[in-house]
């Protein structure tokens, strides 16, 4: 496993791409950290997605600004993750929007998380101070919603549980480009420790079935051609998959975490272990996978104490 706890010792900086998709469609990548998707329209801009706090979200303020000065109308939480979230003052945005289900997150345990993930990974927090407090939305819808940047219509779906209860993507369907948030990942594990694994697969086959010319992942490249985007979709339910049938058999052979833990390192890791994170998120995955195979459908709050406990747990076996 990994030395230290989670991944505070990671603390290689990251080359930063900002590629363009289509006509005022662009994708703000890091080798495997969080991503940010913009969108630009005739009256404004819309961010997918805002780093963890102010100061690295000025990194893509700036991008923006190579390309144009018009104002930020919108930004998108694709889900509550504090990684991915809590950067948002940087733009100034107008509006805020969430799925109903990422508002009831926020309200149930956003300081935790908030905790939990600056705890985990410290680098991508860095300007922690920056940070005004939690981002709280503006706008709340519960299944979709159209938006408008004047002469670009973005459609915003929540399609149904995976990562989070209330993931939700951002879809140009003209230019079939795809913002996908942590529901599908590129080259890199997914994170599962706030994660519906039984439904997750479904709401990727609703992704698959809008069939994307272009997509943007939670984290990894962004991929630019629809065989790209079959593979990361496929790539990511496999992984799902996998894990969640692990914990499956585990529960029904009445194995303790720790054994289930063992089994996966040992099936997942000739087949996932060279993506990014992966070290990272195998414990919380685990946990999570467990806990939801047992019959826990809603993900248990994580908190820097919980983090630590089970990591070291898992870690000493």
């Amino acid at each position: 496993m990994a030395e230290g706890f989670a991944s505070t010792g990671d603390l290689g900086e990251k080359n930063v791409s900002f590629t363009k998709l289509g006509e005022g469609a662009y994708a703000y990548t890091a080798e495997g950290d969080p991503n940010t998707g913009v969108i630009i329209g005739d009256e404004g801009v819309m961010v997918i997605d805002t780093q963890a706090t102010p100061y690295m979200a000025g990194d893509v303020l700036r991008k923006i600004r190579e390309i144009t000065d018009k104002p930020v109308k919108f930004a998108l939480l694709s889900h509550y993750h504090a990684v991915r979230v809590l950067g948002a003052a940087a733009f100034d945005p107008e509006n805020i929007i969430s799925s109903r289900l990422t508002l009831e997150m926020i309200e149930e345990r956003g300081q935790q998380d908030w905790d939990s993930e600056f705890g985990r990974f410290p680098r991508l927090f860095q300007g922690h101070e920056t940070i005004p407090g939690l981002t709280w939305p503006t706008i709340v819808f519960d299944q979709k919603l159209t938006v408008d940047l004047g002469n670009r219509k973005v459609e915003i779906m929540h399609v149904g549980k995976g990562h989070t209860q209330g993931d939700t993507i951002a879809w140009l369907p003209e230019e079939k480009v795809l913002y996908a948030g942590d529901l599908v990942e590129y080259g890199a594990t997914p994170y599962t420790g706030d994660a519906h694994l039984a439904e997750w697969p479904a709401t990727l086959e609703k992704l698959r079935a809008l069939k994307p010319n272009k997509l943007v992942p939670g984290r990894g490249d962004a991929l630019e051609s629809a065989e790209k985007c079959e593979e990361a979709i496929s790539q990511t339910r496999a992984f799902i998959t996998d894990l969640y049938s692990n914990a499956q058999e585990a529960v029904a052979k009445g194995w303790d975490l720790q054994t289930l833990f063992n089994k996966c390192r040992e099936t997942m890791a000739p087949k996932y272990g060279h993506w990014v994170i992966y070290e990272h998120c195998m414990p919380f995955d685990v946990a999570r996978a467990y806990d939801e195979a047992k019959g826990k459908v809603r993900p248990t709050i994580w908190t820097a104490e919980r983090d630590r406990e089970m990591w070291g747990a898992l870690n000493q076996g």
